[in-house]
């Protein structure tokens, strides 16, 4: 199969400029390349093609060949010979260029030159309030052992009156290139360890580092209304980065106390009441605190079966950042009486034989279906 023209097959012109070729061949190599097509042979095939014309074309003296004898410039025993000719500067750059732009993400980016600064670790703080507390927010005053930049050197990590040198061997960059074929590999410079500077007279105080270790106060407002889980990120109140790099993020992560008396779902209540066997018989009234102490009265209707609800709007939680609040239910949980006197026994006894199916029509008509299905069955 005939080779095609290496200008058609990067899609320009005989008159393309160095600039033009390689920008031709940088755009077709980056859709093409292998590992962004994986098992396409036919992109494999494409990226060869695009490799061999862009070899040629981006050395002078190989382009001049082609110009002259085409394809023939470079087969065996053809005009120009290939003997002689190695790989073309721009070509090996460009090369690095597009495996920069394919793995820079992975390998840490493409990096200017490096200050030596980095930036310090968040931090999580686990805290404890009572829903009581989450009621109505609260300051709180924290301890935390952390990093902080040291005042000796003023977080640079060189003694005072010397300053860190830029790294001699990746020139402050950093980084260091190492040619393996078309590509060029990119690591950690080993002498400054990726920092671009090495610091030839170290702060005895924080030995070179640019920070040390302290406890640290700090106050932090929990807001009205928090939930379990909640968090809240402080910024720049982190560990200190080293070297004068900035400082990283606390975070600090919520939880609340069991409550004796509520449960909360959301921003609502509930709190399980008992009542006596009377009052929920009779009805009447009962007294209970909601979560921020006030006293509410409830309205027990009369023949309150227990697991009944009653709703008291607006003494639930408050819904964090607004003026808004949830609701209270106060659950009915009415309580069998116990250790009963003989007159207490016969009185029940004696209610028990002048009520009717309209006493207790739950249970009546409970036995009656069950009766009837089984009949049935």
């Amino acid at each position: 199969m005939a080779k095609r023209c290496y200008y058609e097959v990067l899609g320009v012109v005989r008159t393309s400029t160095e600039s033009e070729l390689k920008s031709a061949f940088r755009k077709q190599a980056m859709q093409f390349h292998p590992d962004k097509n994986p098992g396409d042979k036919t992109a494999e095939a494409k990226f060869k093609e695009l490799n061999e014309a862009y070899q040629i074309l981006s050395d002078a003296q190989k382009r001049a060949a082609y110009d002259r004898h085409g394809h023939a410039a470079f087969e065996q025993g053809g005009g120009g010979g290939s003997q002689g000719f190695g790989m073309g500067d721009g070509f090996a750059a460009s090369m690095a260029d597009i495996f920069d732009d394919l793995f820079g993400d992975v390998m840490g980016g493409r990096r200017g030159r490096s200050t030596g600064r980095e930036r310090g670790s968040d931090l999580r703080y686990n805290m404890e309030v009572t829903l009581e507390e989450a009621f109505r927010g609260k300051s709180a005053s924290l301890k935390i052992p952390t990093s902080i930049s040291c005042e000796a050197c003023s977080g640079s990590g060189a003694k005072a009156g010397s300053k860190a040198k830029s790294c001699g061997t990746c020139g402050g960059a950093g980084r260091v290139r190492a040619q393996q074929g078309f590509f060029s590999i990119e690591r950690a410079c080993p002498t400054c360890h990726g920092r671009g500077q090495v610091i030839e007279n170290p702060c005895p105080t924080c030995a070179g580092a640019g920070r040390v270790t302290r406890e640290r106060s700090l106050s932090v407002n929990i807001p009205a209304g928090i939930e379990d889980g909640t968090r809240i990120r402080l910024t720049g109140e982190g560990e200190a980065g080293l070297r004068g790099g900035p400082a990283g993020d606390l975070y600090i992560f919520l939880s609340i106390k069991p409550h004796p008396f509520f449960q909360r779902e959301g921003a609502d209540l509930y709190c399980r009441v008992p009542i006596s066997m009377v009052q929920a018989a009779l009805g009447g009234e009962i007294k209970v605190h909601a979560v921020d102490g006030a006293e509410v009265k409830v309205k027990v209707d009369e023949g309150t079966q227990s697991g009944r609800q009653f709703k008291i709007k607006g003494r639930g939680m408050p819904v964090l950042r607004s003026r808004e609040f949830g609701d209270l239910y106060i659950q009915a949980n009415v309580e069998t009486p116990q250790n009963l006197t003989r007159r207490q026994k016969e009185l029940l006894a004696e209610f028990e034989g002048e009520s009717t199916n309209k006493t207790h029509p739950e249970s009546t008509g409970f036995f009656a279906k069950m009766k009837e299905f089984f009949d049935l069955a």
